[in-house]
């Protein structure tokens, strides 16, 4: 099974817009621009929403028939670990192999001596085509990357003879993240990253490193774009050169994690993309969720209502819904309007404020974010919310295949 050159994730909390979010993908598709859709939904969203990942499945299945897409798509369980990936083994057919938790901790010494005698031949200079200078690396710097790293590699190997000895041989597609993780990779341990990766027998087809800045939910990219280029460019290049040097799959590609509305960053991804003909993997979170609340707010009376009270119960339970993502998330307390200030806006102002158009002068960052957290208020309220999302499917599935085509796939791949 191969994954093609771009693919685009797409989640969906509620699993409702499957067929609008395919939209966005077939247009694209109209313009000449061939992305394969993956559907990608967490452990933790299924537990919080009460969904299985079968039901990702039957989204993508019944969006496909829909549509009549006759192209490739996929499924992706998110974020999975030994400890969870049998309950997306049925449904699935694309894993992203989580083992930012493993990196640091150390590996054991002969593993690490091996892999140190097996690759200091790369000590020394290294030039690598498509990076203007030569990278230096020193054994000692083999010998740390493989403390650093190793053991996180070995955990994906694990994970991933689970899944083919259950799949079997080339029935699925497979992910490493390393994303969730406090520094960017360097482009020497990348390179090294990747010779463990061959090394462990892991047919990765992406790869998901940490880039530098800050990657929030939801809303633009926080940090340097000029030193951000350089990376991704870097780590494009790396990849092409260690697919030669160390036999990994030739479509192997990276990855973007939180990569939803990443604006100011999407330039750099497009020229790099076209410099190096390389492919991409783009996951956009949970935006559609926020386009959902968008369209139920402009739908006004009971949708606006449903919006109005999403936000008004997740300013009350703060902590509670940011604790898990007080890493990926940058809120201003003192940004975030009183919900008696909402009660009176329209459906207009509560869209304003919540759509990521940065040159409306409503927009709020803070008020994005927080509904961006918030979907277990909506998941609570039960079949009050997904009935509401059924009464204003129209309104919000134009706004769910606007925000994916024209803010995400035309900038990314076509500009």
């Amino acid at each position: 099974m191969i994954l093609e050159k771009y693919s685009f994730g797409i989640g969906d909390r509620f699993g409702r817009e499957g067929k609008a979010q395919l939209q966005a993908v077939k247009k694209a598709k109209n313009d000449g621009i061939d992305i394969t859709p993956v559907w990608n939904k967490s452990h933790r969203e299924h537990t919080i929403i009460g969904t299985g990942p079968g039901d990702v499945r039957i989204e993508a299945d019944e969006a496909v028939q829909a549509l009549g897409w006759a192209h490739s798509y996929r499924v992706d369980a998110d974020h999975i670990g030994l400890k969870n990936v049998d309950l997306f083994i049925e449904s699935s057919d694309f894993f992203t192999l989580d083992v930012a938790d493993f990196i640091g901790q150390a590996a054991d010494e002969k593993q690490v001596s091996a892999f140190v005698n097996k690759y200091k031949k790369y000590s020394g200079s290294v030039a690598i085509p498509g990076i203007g200078e030569a990278l230096e690396i020193s054994e000692g710097q083999i010998e740390a990357i493989a403390r650093k790293f190793l053991l996180a590699i070995n955990e994906a190997g694990r994970i991933w003879r689970h899944i083919e000895s259950a799949k079997g041989a080339g029935n699925f597609i497979t992910e490493v993240s390393m994303d969730e993780t406090d520094q960017p990779q360097t482009p020497a341990e990348m390179f090294f990253i990747l010779a463990a990766i061959a090394e462990a027998g892991i047919e990765a087809q992406t790869i998901a490193p940490k880039f530098t800045g800050r990657f929030n939910k939801g809303v633009d990219y926080v940090g340097d774009v000029g030193r951000f280029a350089k990376e991704f460019e870097a780590d494009l290049a790396v990849i092409a050169f260690a697919v030669k040097e160390f036999g990994l799959p030739e479509n192997l590609k990276l990855s973007v994690h939180s990569g939803s509305d990443k604006f100011s960053i999407y330039t750099s991804i497009n020229k790099a993309l076209k410099k190096f003909d390389a492919g991409l993997h783009i996951k956009t979170a949970g935006t559609t969720w926020l386009e959902e609340l968008i369209g139920l707010a402009l739908g006004g009376g009971e949708g606006l209502a449903i919006a109005k009270e999403v936000y008004a119960k997740a300013l009350g339970r703060f902590d509670e819904l940011c604790g898990p993502y007080a890493t990926v998330i940058d809120i201003d307390n003192e940004e975030l309007p009183r919900p008696a200030v909402v009660e009176q806006w329209s459906g207009e102002e509560y869209a304003d404020a919540l759509r990521h158009d940065q040159s409306c002068e409503k927009y709020n960052p803070h008020f994005r974010q927080l509904l961006h957290v918030g979907y277990k208020i909506a998941a609570e309220m039960g079949d009050d919310f997904l009935n509401a999302l059924d009464k204003f499917e129209e309104t919000i599935a134009q706004n769910v295949t606007e925000n994916i085509y024209e803010r995400h796939i035309k900038p990314i791949f076509m500009a």
